[in-house]
């Protein structure tokens, strides 16, 4: 079972399948606040936080030394929604709700 801390948001996990498909849906909404294309897009880690629906914060390598915090709402139904994207980050750069 997963552990909650601060704000209610889990401790960081490594990426699941489940996270991973997350992210290959997400990837057009990525890439258009961004005005980028990633040919790399895989999760490494993620936090998670219960709303009405699920919070998560995860975070991508989209390939070389490009590192990405993303935080994704999923409605009950499973509609997901980028509400946030960070560009910037590096592999070590823990993730903090933004």
């Amino acid at each position: 079972m997963t552990d909650f801390c601060h704000e209610g948001w889990s401790e960081t996990e490594p990426a699941t399948e489940e996270i991973q498909r997350i992210c290959d849906e997400v990837k057009g909404q990525v890439e258009e606040r961004t005005n980028t294309k990633y040919g790399i897009f895989r999760a490494l880690q993620y936090r998670s936080q219960v709303v009405e629906g699920m919070n998560y914060l995860i975070k991508i390598h989209a390939g070389g030394f490009i590192y990405l915090h993303v935080m994704v709402f999923e409605a009950y139904g499973g509609k997901l929604s980028v509400i946030g994207v960070e560009e910037g980050h590096t592999k070590e750069d823990p993730l903090v709700p933004f």
